[in-house]
């Protein structure tokens, strides 16, 4: 019973997705986690998340229906607890269904808190109750899988109340009639479309030059445009200077980027600058690792995510760029590092191929290379773009919106494909098959997009850049 064949610490998606796959190959597993399963993204971020989006989305198209369509449509409230209800269902039914596979699947899941005590030995510390485990050892394989916490600034601690962190941005109490968002990456715009939907006035501060900053310039720039309109206060290339707690909310200083003192008050203060990963209390040492100046544990072998550590693999949020700190790459990652510790044959994860999505209103997706990560790694480019405007069904959304493909100039393989709009979460699937399958240009025009579509302007962006453009000259 102590000498499984794998032992998984963290039952987040990168764990959990390792135990179920080398369950399914015929290995004994075990997998230690001190809380629930499922992880960050299951009970406090991706799911919850975006289910209360959701509800903002219906907000937004209360508004839309009276404004635009002449439906006469109001909003007479929101009913936060109701919402939260629904919201805590959904996690709820999500997790009874991962403990519910585990347990089909004949992983043994073990409640605490893990230390290592050698390459591939555990020992875990048992919470609220549970017995523990003296001495845990692995026959083949040791897989840390212990995720993330958000990233806090000197001076703010979060209280859940008035400065709050993305972990905790949802379960604090009621709505707030302003907030702060601090970072504009994916999760800080989400944070800020959210709380503006649902009637908050919202400013959102990026260090950066620009929103979202590691996606394509292209949709930064429409992205702002988009969260503008809305009346979103978008403030990139700015700094909190510093940030007061009071009675009744917060006052910030903030330097813009034209180098001017801006004061804003609002009732809560949100911060969303990334994540830092989870080794406390782990004590990776004892099993002979390091990690990085960031805390990272930086796999010796990318194509199997093993450590310089025979047979100790890394999954998820511990791991460095290139990996993407996304649940999607986890669940790669976790399949990966499965089928390596069962002897089966498994492609490394392309990461250049894993989709990206912002779920604000309007929303990003890309795959791929950006216009200028592809000039900088040398390629030569044809780039070409297209509104989501230009087509019918772009026009009945009336949000905006674009479609940019990067590709090898001289009709060569489609590096990147960014989109901004309604619904292109749920377009973007197309695209990673073009950019994973090292399509070109050609291949994707030869194929029919339905009309009237919003895909249907992904299929005139590839068919203008064979050649063939119809709508688009």
């Amino acid at each position: 019973m102590n000498s499984p064949d794998v032992i998984v610490i963290g039952g987040g998606t990168g764990g959990y997705s390792t135990a179920l796959r080398a369950a399914a190959l015929g290995l004994d597993v075990v997998l230690v986690e001190r809380d629930k399963v499922g992880g960050t993204c299951l009970h406090r971020g991706c799911i919850p998340s975006k289910a209360m989006l959701h509800a903002a989305e219906l907000v937004d198209g209360i508004a839309e229906a009276r404004e635009r369509w002449g439906v006469k449509a109001t909003l007479d409230a929101v009913d936060w607890p109701a919402l939260v209800a629904t919201r805590d269902d959904i996690v709820s039914r999500n997790h009874r269904g991962v403990e519910a596979h585990l347990a089909h699947a004949g992983v043994r899941v073990v409640r605490g808190s893990a230390r290592l005590t050698g390459p591939r030995s555990v020992r875990v510390a048992g919470v609220d109750g549970e017995p523990g485990v003296d001495d845990l050892s692995a026959r083949r394989g040791l897989v840390l899988a212990t995720g993330s916490r958000p990233r806090t600034l000197p001076g703010l601690a979060p209280d859940g109340r008035r400065v709050v962190t993305s972990d905790d941005a949802l379960f604090a109490p009621g709505l707030p009639a302003s907030v702060l968002v601090l970072g504009g990456g994916a999760i800080g715009v989400e944070y800020a479309s959210f709380h503006r939907s649902l009637g908050a006035d919202v400013t959102l501060v990026e260090a950066a030059d620009r929103i979202v900053p590691l996606e394509d310039a292209d949709v930064s720039r429409h992205l702002t445009r988009g969260l503008k309109k809305r009346g979103i206060d978008v403030r990139a290339g700015a700094r909190l200077l510093d940030a007061e707690v009071l009675d009744d909310g917060i006052r910030a200083r903030v330097r813009t980027a034209r180098g001017e003192t801006l004061t804003v008050e609002a009732e809560r203060l949100l911060v969303a600058v990334g994540r830092a990963p989870v080794t406390d209390g782990l004590d990776v040492a004892a099993a002979g690792l390091t990690t990085d100046e960031r805390g990272f544990v930086v796999p010796a072998d990318w194509d199997r995510l093993e450590t310089a550590v025979p047979g100790v693999h890394v999954v998820g949020d511990l791991l460095p760029p290139p990996s993407l700190g996304l649940a999607h790459a986890s669940f790669a990652e976790g399949l990966l590092v499965a089928e390596t510790l069962a002897g089966v044959p498994s492609a490394p994860v392309d990461y250049a191929a894993v989709p990206r999505v912002t779920y604000s209103s309007p929303q990003t997706a890309a795959v791929g290379l950006s216009e200028a990560e592809a000039r900088a790694r040398g390629h030569e480019v044809e780039v070409d773009s297209m509104p989501l405007t230009a087509v019918a069904k772009g026009m009945v959304h009336g949000q905006g919106g674009m479609v940019k493909v990067v590709a090898e100039a001289g009709g060569g393989r489609v590096l990147g494909v960014h989109l901004v709009g309604p619904h292109v979460s749920e377009m973007i699937a197309e695209s990673q098959l073009i950019v994973g399958w090292d399509a070109e240009p050609s291949d994707v025009a030869r194929h029919v997009h339905p009309h009237p579509t919003l895909s249907e302007a992904v299929g005139e962006v590839f068919l203008t850049l064979a050649g063939r453009g119809l709508h688009q000259q």
